[in-house]
C-alpha cells in the first residue's frame, strides 16, 4: 500500500484549511527500479524549490505532498483522485513512469489541474495523450532517438536490434529510435520486449548476440539499463564487436555501473550538473541536502516547480487555465534552461546535450562522470509542433 507524507514550507500551526493554500503532490517511484533517478530526490527538489519560493504565494502558503506510485497505474489513478477531491491538491507532478503520466493527464484534464511530467518519456503525453493542462518538461523519446541514434548511426552502427521494457515508455523509444536508423540508412534486424524490473536480462542478451546486429539497443532506464548493461559485459557481448546503445541514461547509471564499464558511452541529456556556473550552483545546494548529483529529471522538477509557483503569483490563481496558459506564454530561464519554450501541446522545448561516460583517468571525483559532447538546439531536438497529434493543437 502506498504511504503519503506531508511535507510544509510554513509551520504546522498553519496547515489548517483544505483552500486557501498552493498544493503540489510529487507522484514517485520511491524504491523501485527509477528510484534513483527520480525517487526521494525529486521530492527534495521540489521542496527545495518551494522553500526557495519563499514557503508563500501572495500570502498562501505552499505545501507538498509526496508518494510512491510503486510505477503501476491504478496506484497512481487512486492516490492523484484522492489528493484533488481530499486534499485539495492544486498540481500533481510526477517522476518516472509513461503510463503513469498518461493516467495522470487523463485525470488532470477531468479535474481540471494541471500535471507535469518531469521523469516520463513518452511522446504521447505531447500527441495523443495531452491534455489542455500538462506538461512534459525534461525530455521525450523523440528527442532521445534524435540525439543518441543519429550519432551512432552516423558513426557507422547501421544494423539494430533493440532489448525494449515493455510498456508504453520503452514501445515509444524503440519507436522513436527505429525511425532515425531507418531515416539515416540503417536496418532494425528485430527486438525483443523485456518486463519491468527484470533481473535477468540473458535470455534477451542471447537473443540479440545471435541477431548478429552492429549495435543492441538498449530502449530501457534506470535498474533494468544498469542490469542489461553490466550482464552484457559479463556475456562478453561488447568484447565480441557488437556495441550497445544506451538510450536513456542518467548520471546515476554511470555511476551505478563506473567508470571502468561505462567509459565512453554516448548518450543524450537534458542537464549536467557540472556545466556552467548556475549549473553547479544548484548542484552544490541538492548536494548538500542530498549528497548526490542531481539527475536530469531531479533539476528539472525544481525548475518545473519554480515555473509553476512563478504562475501562480503572477495569475494569482490555482486556476489550471491560467496558470497553465501563464507557463506558455513565459519563457523558462534558470540553471535548467535558457530561453526554454512551453508549446501549446505541452511539450517544454529547451537544448538537449550529447554527452560521453568519461574515462577513470579523466575524472577528478566521484561525480566527475561525464562531458558534453555537443549542443542539440531545442528545436532539432523535440518532435515539430506541427508534426504534434496533440487534437487541441490548431494546425496551419
Amino acid at each position: 500500500m502506498a504511504t503519503v507524507a506531508l511535507y510544509s514550507a510554513i509551520p504546522a500551526s498553519a496547515q489548517n484549511a483544505t483552500d486557501g493554500k498552493v498544493k503540489i503532490g510529487a507522484l514517485v517511484d520511491m524504491t523501485g527500479v527509477y528510484s534513483l533517478h527520480g525517487g526521494p530526490g525529486v521530492v527534495e527538489a521540489v521542496k527545495m524549490a518551494a522553500e526557495d519560493f519563499g514557503g508563500l504565494v501572495n500570502g498562501r502558503p505552499i505545501e507538498v505532498l509526496s508518494a510512491d506510485y510503486q510505477n503501476k497505474v491504478d496506484i497512481t489513478s487512486g492516490l492523484a483522485r484522492r489528493w484533488f477531491d481530499a486534499d485539495k491538491v492544486d498540481m500533481i507532478i510526477e517522476s518516472t513512469d509513461s503510463a503513469s503520466a498518461l493516467a495522470l493527464f487523463r485525470l488532470g484534464e477531468e479535474k481540471k489541474r494541471v500535471i507535469i511530467g518531469a521523469g516520463s518519456a513518452t511522446t504521447a503525453l505531447t500527441n495523443n495523450g495531452c491534455m489542455p493542462y500538462g506538461i512534459h518538461y525534461v525530455y521525450d523519446t523523440y528527442a532521445l532517438a534524435t540525439g543518441t541514434g543519429s550519432a551512432i548511426v552516423k558513426q557507422g552502427g547501421k544494423n539494430w536490434f533493440f532489448i525494449t521494457a515493455d510498456y508504453a515508455f520503452g514501445h515509444a523509444l524503440e519507436a522513436d529510435t527505429s525511425r532515425v536508423v531507418l531515416a539515416e540508412g540503417g536496418k532494425v534486424l528485430g527486438n525483443v520486449r523485456a518486463p519491468l524490473a527484470t533481473t535477468d536480462f540473458s535470455s534477451f542478451l542471447l537473443q540479440a548476440q545471435s541477431s548478429k546486429a552492429q549495435v543492441i539497443g538498449l530502449a530501457n532506464a534506470g535498474g533494468d539499463f544498469v542490469n542489461s548493461v553490466k550482464q552484457a559485459s559479463e556475456f562478453g557481448i561488447t568484447q565480441a564487436g557488437q556495441s550497445l546503445a544506451a538510450m536513456l541514461v542518467f548520471i546515476t547509471d554511470v555511476k551505478a555501473l563506473g567508470l571502468p564499464v561505462a567509459q565512453g558511452m554516448k548518450f543524450t541529456t537534458g542537464f549536467y550538473w557540472d556545466r556552467d556556473d548556475e549549473s553547479r550552483a544548484f548542484a552544490k545546494k541538492y548536494f548538500g541536502r542530498t549528497k548526490a548529483q542531481p539527475s536530469m529529471v531531479q533539476a528539472g522538477a525544481y525548475s518545473a516547480t519554480m515555473h509553476y509557483l512563478k504562475a501562480v503569483q503572477a495569475v494569482d490563481s490555482e486556476d489550471a487555465e491560467k496558470v497553465s496558459g501563464w507557463m506558455k506564454a513565459n519563457p523558462v530561464n534558470d540553471f535548467f534552461a535558457k530561453n526554454g519554450v512551453i508549446r501549446p501541446d505541452g511539450r517544454m522545448v529547451h537544448d538537449m546535450y550529447l554527452a560521453e561516460a568519461k574515462t577513470p583517468a579523466e575524472s577528478k571525483n566521484e561525480w566527475d562522470l561525464m562531458k558534453i559532447l555537443r549542443i542539440i538546439p531545442g528545436e532539432q531536438a523535440f518532435k515539430p509542433l506541427a508534426e504534434s497529434a496533440c487534437p487541441f493543437v490548431k494546425k496551419g
